[in-house]
């Protein structure tokens, strides 16, 4: 038998406190009577909560509501001032910052050069300017960085990453050691995962249960179930560059676990030009010929059975990958994200998705990323303002 654990006063204020930060975030301003109401609290109790939060500086008031009858009642909103949170996207390219303040509201965002030297002195650095382009009134109590690789929870070390983009990162213990040399709270998260976490209010926003595949130069997959992300024990969840396939080398014939082989041979960037290519299809890359194959498929000209055939064979070797992840994952839907996906657009999701019927035995729906801009940052930003808010209000919400 289960026994019953009885609130003290200070928990139950707590946990009022917290359904009113959280509410007021998510439909406020609102008056006093709307948080009872919202809340399901007495009038006299969500007067005290209020003025609870006002004092701990959590809650300002939003000026007076014009138009109802009776007395003008005053609004209340979260305090944007109440703490930041910053999101980074690290690339072979570039870093990518982007800073909020506690209600999501955006407060700037700036592009940084990659650390000259592949060394963690210099990978601090680079990253200290590049927070520093985008400053906050206070330093952010989140940072979320997003990488070409995931963190073994097991070893604190990065994995799934080359030593040729990521040397500098290839250290013990990364996350609690950037955070030391930085002076802020550090999470390290794959990029492709934060990707998916951008994309569950986007284009999984009716769907809990949903795998991104990201297909670009590089594959990677992220999987999100009941709206949580699985990282899996090693932080290698979604890890599918190196998924054995038929048709692809294997790694005992690459003679390197993280040679040319698997997924990656099949359906990577340079191996989708190649194929279309072959097809007669030109492009300086992987993107341009997936969009002229694209572009032909739906005209009559010279060449256009070709680029059908090409894109077919394309989608087709982007399903085998799939079909094995749907049939032991289960997912509701697919979301097709990266640079390949995009290029293809909506014929290529329509033929991955035909394909994938005849290879799964999965109903998954398959959808085209909907989010804009880049959506590492926009993941890391979510993960990071969710981390804040829940240090911040004393946890997630309780409504």
């Amino acid at each position: 038998m289960t026994e019953l654990v009885r609130g003290t006063p200070g928990l139950v204020r707590a946990v009022n406190d917290r359904a009113a930060l959280h509410l007021l975030l998510r439909q406020g301003p609102l008056t006093r009577p709307e948080v009872s109401r919202l809340t399901g609290l007495s009038k006299p109790t969500a007067s005290q909560v209020l003025a609870r939060l006002l004092d701990a500086g959590l809650v300002v008031g939003n000026g007076l509501r014009p138009g109802l009858p009776g007395r003008v009642p005053e609004t209340y909103r979260v305090n944007p001032a109440a703490a930041y949170a910053t999101a980074v996207d690290v690339t072979p390219e570039h870093i990518a910052v982007r800073t909020a303040d506690i209600t999501g509201a955006v407060l700037g965002e700036a592009e940084a050069p990659v650390p000259a030297r592949p060394d963690r002195e210099a990978l601090v650095e680079a990253l200290r300017t590049a927070l520093g382009l985008v400053r906050a009134p206070e330093p952010p109590r989140s940072v979320v960085i997003g990488v070409q690789g995931a963190v073994d929870p097991t070893t604190g070390r990065l994995g799934y990453a080359s030593e040729e983009d990521m040397a500098a990162w290839l250290f013990p213990d990364v996350e609690r050691t950037l955070g030391e040399a930085l002076g802020l709270p550090v999470r390290v998260e794959n990029d492709v995962n934060l990707a998916a976490v951008a994309e569950r209010d986007h284009a999984a926003a009716d769907c809990p249960d949903f795998v991104l595949l990201w297909a670009d130069e590089g594959l990677g997959a992220a999987l999100m179930i009941g709206g949580r992300l699985h990282r899996g024990h090693f932080g290698g969840a979604g890890e599918v560059g190196y998924l054995p396939l038929p048709g692809a080398p294997t790694a005992r014939e690459a003679g390197d676990r993280y040679g040319r082989h698997g997924y990656q041979e099949l359906a990577g960037g340079d191996a989708v030009r190649d194929l279309l290519h072959g097809h007669g299809v030109p492009g300086a890359d992987f993107a341009e010929a997936v969009a002229e194959a694209a572009r032909r498929a739906d005209t009559a000209e010279e060449g256009a059975e070709a680029a059908r055939a090409g894109l077919v064979a394309v989608a087709a070797r982007l399903a085998a990958g799939l079909a094995s992840i749907v049939t032991v994952v289960d997912p509701g839907l697919v979301v097709l994200a990266g640079r390949l996906c995009a290029a293809g657009g909506e014929p290529l999701r329509a033929l991955v998705e035909r394909e994938l019927r005849v290879l799964a035995h999965s109903r998954a729906r398959v959808r085209l990323s909907a989010v804009t801009g880049n959506p590492v940052l926009a993941g890391a930003l979510a993960l990071a303002l969710a981390e804040v808010r829940d240090r911040t209000f004393g946890g997630p919400s309780p409504l």
